[in-house]
């Protein structure tokens, strides 16, 4: 597996766990949780769409390389 498929698969991973995580939260916040449940479940959808950003910035600078 190359640098690059890592890297990517590692967004893509990094990606579901911030997502994942946010639900998890702001269901918990709106489930009568604590409040910081709130703003962590904010923070991790923020990450999250920063993610897709970026991985999207890495598939254009990369596109020239291999996956092999």
């Amino acid at each position: 597996m190359s640098l690059k498929a890592f890297h990517i698969l590692f967004i893509i991973a990094s990606i579901a766990l911030a997502f994942g995580f946010g639900a998890w939260a702001l269901n918990s916040y709106y489930h009568d949780g604590p409040r910081n449940h709130l703003v962590w479940g904010a923070l991790s959808v923020a990450v999250g769409i920063g993610l897709l950003f970026y991985g999207r910035y890495v598939l254009k600078k990369l596109k020239k390389i291999s996956y092999l």
